[in-house]
């Protein structure tokens, strides 16, 4: 009974390492941080338009912001980056939703410090917060949204 309750224990890290060793996975990263910067350009062009020109709150600015780079970023990871159009879109729209929620309220939450507290100016603290939540981002979604059926 020992053994089975060392191998449930040790699992968890022998599935990590045989994860790093798959060259696919490493490809899966790099395309999912190409479209990470596209969805960031489109993310900092989008609130810097809604804070300077338009004129809105920096955290609304944020919101909308948010929106349009979920969608763009949910096409190109479910395309390219997971190649996961074998799987239910809705379900799999959710999912990604939900981990773009949890993401977006860290990023939002350090966006607020940042600007409020450490008093940086609102583009450069929008870009270090949306970078700061992109591995739990890039986790929950290879994880969870996008994960290879069983």
């Amino acid at each position: 009974m020992r053994e089975d309750a060392t191998a449930v224990e040790l699992r968890p890290h022998v599935r990590l390492l045989h994860g790093m060793r798959r060259p696919a996975n490493w490809l899966q990263l790099v395309r999912f941080g190409l479209v990470g910067a596209v969805g960031f350009v489109v993310n900092l062009a989008v609130y810097a338009l809604f804070v300077h020109s338009v004129g809105v709150d920096y955290r609304v600015a944020a919101v909308v912001a948010w929106i349009v780079a979920v969608l763009n970023n949910f096409v190109l990871n479910r395309h390219w980056t997971f190649d996961a159009r074998g799987g239910q879109v809705h379900f799999q729209a959710l999912r990604f939703v939900a981990v773009s929620l949890v993401a977006f309220g860290c990023s939002l939450l350090l966006l607020t410090v940042l600007v409020e507290s450490a008093g940086m100016a609102k583009v450069p603290a929008q870009a270090l917060a949306v970078a700061a939540s992109t591995p739990l981002n890039f986790l929950g979604n290879k994880l969870w949204s996008f994960r290879a059926s069983a």
